[in-house]
């Protein structure tokens, strides 16, 4: 059983016509004076104040060692106290604070403040940005003040407390609550039985989904019967993530995208996570992979770091690699941003297109195979073994359409005790130069030997595909890991 506990300065900060939870004094939280029937609890922090060493601040403190969810965490009250950390946060936010205030003319003056009561807010034009601000800064009560210097632009966030709401916001601030935790916390009654809670991260119009529809659905049952409440959740649930004990990215992942905000968040929460940040800033780069597998004798391609002002460029690679010359940019994933150089007008076209989006790119000699090994890595150990063959009358897995669709080629799944011994080695010798986490390593195989291309931090785990040998039990084994995780975790 979950308990929903407002921790108050006063009851009398609180009506007693309100939605009804437990509501209990900061004093009382403080001394750990907690409802006997309590069981999992979820703090709703509503001091008057959260400054730091207040016992605002402390509520929150205390309710992360006490294993409580709590919302404003203390990282949280931390990053409000410090403009310059939220201006940073807000950057990304500034084409959609000028959609939202398209309709304000000067009439309406320069400057005006939103109440955002746990991601809503009153106005409608205003909504989508109250749920991205409370994303990023999950508190109950948030006061935003726009300016507008030529463009509108978020000039503060700050607390707001019991004691600032009026009559209408004080309405306001109760249905959003009432909100919050009907769909944000109350969950079926097979969540309360539940030893975890783990989210998984996905987005189900994504073209190319590291996990299909059948294979989420395979981790939410697999979870269910080792006591493990696995939930979907989007890129909308950030504010949600100290709901939970683990999380899971089954969606793309890049540096500057909200997945890897997400595995931030989850690390900071103390969350058993995959892909863990680490993992993401380390293979999301191949320029990074190219250097680690190289100073660490991993046999590769013949790859060459490309820098956008070395004047003898071409003349460079040529003597170093024969034409076709393969040229990636460095975050690329699913055969994106890899392209193949047939000759010296070729590079220049390619390399000048390139150089626009990064200031270095990887030219990598041309090994053609008709396939590329994936071997899948949980753990340091090898989990799964696949042949993935190039799309029809093209040199790559992916080919993509002018229209933007995908073409991928056909694949076989083998026992990982089928797959050349070779093979395995070399994916496990790049693999854990990474980590422990969920790793898919793309190899090549020809008469020249074994060597390894990219280690991706989101490897593919479909049905029908990765799951064709080990079935059910390749979820099962998934879901096991994060238990023991999430155990030692506890422990």
């Amino acid at each position: 059983m979950t308990t929903d506990i407002l921790v108050v300065d006063s009851v009398r900060d609180w009506p007693a016509n309100e939605p009804a939870v437990t509501v209990i004094t900061d004093a009382d939280y403080i001394a750990g004076a907690l409802p006997q029937s309590a069981g999992r609890v979820r703090i709703i922090n509503l001091c008057r104040s959260y400054r730091y060493l207040s016992t605002g601040y402390y509520c929150s403190l205390l309710a992360e060692a006490r294993r409580h969810k709590v919302i404003p965490t203390v990282k949280t009250i931390s990053d409000l106290s410090r403009k310059a950390i939220y201006d940073l946060e807000l950057s990304d936010l500034d084409a959609l604070v000028q959609k939202s205030a398209r309709k304000r003319t000067a009439e309406d003056g320069d400057r005006f403040e939103l109440a955002v009561c746990f991601g809503r807010c009153e106005d409608p034009d205003f909504e989508e940005l109250a749920r991205e601000i409370f994303e990023l800064f999950p508190c109950p009560l948030l006061r935003v003040e726009l300016r507008r210097r030529g463009r509108w632009r978020i000039e503060a966030v700050r607390p707001a407390h019991l004691q600032h709401l009026n009559g209408g916001l004080q309405t306001q601030f109760s249905a959003a609550l009432g909100h919050y935790v009907a769909r944000r916390w109350q969950g079926p009654k097979a969540r309360r039985t539940s030893k975890y809670d783990l989210a998984v991260l996905h987005n189900p119009d994504e073209q190319l989904a590291p996990s299909n529809r059948r294979a989420l659905q395979s981790f939410v049952r697999e979870g269910k019967a080792l006591g493990v409440d696995v939930e979907l959740i989007g890129r909308r649930d950030y504010g949600r993530l100290a709901e939970f004990d683990a999380l899971f990215i089954r969606e793309t992942t890049a540096i500057d995208h909200y997945t890897y905000r997400f595995a931030k968040k989850a690390e900071s929460e103390g969350m058993v996570v995959i892909d863990d940040p680490d993992s993401i800033l380390k293979c999301t780069n191949k320029v990074y992979l190219a250097e680690l597998l190289r100073a660490n004798r991993v046999p590769t391609p013949r790859t060459l770091i490309l820098q956008r002002d070395r004047k003898d460029l071409r003349a460079w690679v040529e003597s170093e690699i024969p034409y076709p010359v393969i040229l990636k940019i460095p975050d690329g994933s699913f055969s994106r941003g890899v392209f193949k150089a047939g000759d010296a007008a070729a590079f220049e076209e390619v390399t000048a297109r390139l150089f626009r989006e990064s200031d270095l790119l990887l030219a990598q000699e041309f090994r053609y195979t008709p396939f590329d090994w994936r071997i899948g890595v949980f753990n340091r150990r090898p989990l799964y073994a696949c042949r993935y063959f190039m799309s029809r009358r093209h040199w790559q897995i992916v080919r993509h359409r002018d229209n933007g669709r995908p073409v991928a080629g056909d694949s076989e799944t083998l026992a990982v005790e089928d797959a050349p011994r070779t093979v395995v080695e070399a994916a496990l010798r790049a693999a854990n130069l990474i980590g422990d986490g969920l790793y898919g390593v793309d190899l090549k195989e020809d008469e020249r030997g074994v060597c390894v291309i990219e280690v991706n931090d989101n490897p593919n785990l479909d049905a029908g595909v990765e799951d064709e040998v080990l079935k059910e039990r390749l979820y099962r084994a998934v879901m096991e890991e994060f238990v023991r995780r999430m155990e030692l975790r506890r422990s």
